[in-house]
């Protein structure tokens, strides 16, 4: 048989699978009638910029490679991981932030976001940046079910509400920022017991969303913090290295999180609550970069790279990158939008098939 022969009986043979996959996620999607995202920095469209708050990026050069390459507020040079779920999902393209004061009624029905960038599961968290906290996106969050009640009536509203994805993600502010660069909480938690409390905390979130109507949310665990480029230079000594401590951390907050989120969703009837880990799709990144068509992992484009974030990434950075397709890291903290899509894709075809 010859190889274009051999090619046609290949295609042949996979189409049905193929077409079933297409079918199955199709159907899917129309089981999606918005995404609701809770979270910080990563999810946060642009919330922030109705805060009296420093963690703010609706400036230049942030969002240079957004639409019409404006700044939004999203923590990145374009997309963030809700848009590109959303896309994918094929809900809508962007998943604007639930502060935006020119939100439609059509807005409300496809879903948003409640994020703020600098937040965290403990309270401590927002309050030192002064942002949204957790218990505050929650009471937006019943604000948006009575808004929805009012376009889509009670009946609609508690449909939109049960049927809706929900991405949530939260805890690398609470350790990077809260546990290990201040010294509020190493006063009375040692890591142990601070992790602890976080699950603490993320457990009694994730019942009052259940009890609000949520069903299928999606959980992201910490990613290898100590890898972050601000990290590196906080904490990696002279070489930026990896800082090993932090990584750790990271992992026993995520294994303390997975067991409680299987604990709730098999406590909670007719919920899916899934853990997604993106700890090794981020860390690949990392300590791989020419794999996925990257070439600078350890610092991010704007500036230097190695401290810039928010107010010290803005216009003026000197020696911002020319080609952020190179760089895994936007800034000192967040990622590329080209290395969001990496991980939204991993999240797609490893877990919305557990919760759709």
């Amino acid at each position: 048989m010859s190889s274009s022969s051999y090619s046609m009986f290949s295609l042949l043979f996979l189409l049905p699978f193929m077409l079933f996959r297409a079918e199955s996620l199709q159907w899917n999607r129309s089981r999606v009638p918005a995404l609701i995202a809770f979270g910080d920095s990563i999810v946060d469209p642009g919330n922030n910029n109705r805060m009296k708050t420093v963690v703010k990026c609706n400036f230049p050069p942030y969002g240079r490679d957004f639409v019409q390459h404006r700044p939004t507020g999203r923590f990145s040079n374009g997309k963030i991981p809700t848009d590109l779920l959303a896309s994918t999902l094929g809900i809508k393209e962007l998943l604007p932030a639930y502060l935006d004061p020119s939100l439609s009624a059509e807005d409300l029905l496809t879903g948003v976001s409640f994020a703020s960038g600098g937040t965290g599961y403990d309270p401590l968290t927002p309050k030192i940046v002064s942002v949204i906290s957790l218990d505050e996106q929650v009471k937006l969050f019943k604000e948006y079910i009575s808004k929805l009640e009012r376009i889509a009536g009670a009946d609609g509203a508690a449909r939109i509400v049960s049927d809706s994805l929900y991405l949530v993600i939260l805890g690398s502010d609470d350790l990077a920022n809260t546990y290990f660069t201040s010294p509020y909480r190493r006063e009375h938690y040692d890591i142990a017991t601070y992790t602890d409390f976080l699950v603490q905390k993320a457990s009694i979130f994730y019942q009052e969303l259940y009890e609000l109507g949520a069903r299928k949310v999606a959980i992201v665990g910490a990613p290898p913090v100590g890898c972050v480029p601000s990290q590196r230079t906080l904490g990696g000594g002279i070489f930026r290295q990896c800082q090993d401590s932090y990584n750790q951390a990271s992992i026993l907050f995520n294994s303390k999180l997975s067991k409680e989120i299987d604990n709730l969703s098999a406590a909670f009837t007719g919920a899916k609550m899934i853990y997604v880990d993106i700890y090794k799709t981020l860390l690949n990144l990392v300590l791989y970069p020419s794999s996925y068509g990257f070439k600078v992992s350890n610092k991010g484009c704007c500036g230097t790279g190695t401290i810039e974030v928010t107010i010290l990434c803005n216009e003026l950075s000197p020696h911002t990158c020319t080609n952020v397709a190179d760089y895994v890291f936007w800034d000192s903290y967040h990622p590329t939008e080209k290395a969001y899509k990496y991980i939204i894709d991993a999240i797609v075809d490893e877990y919305l098939p557990r919760i759709l």
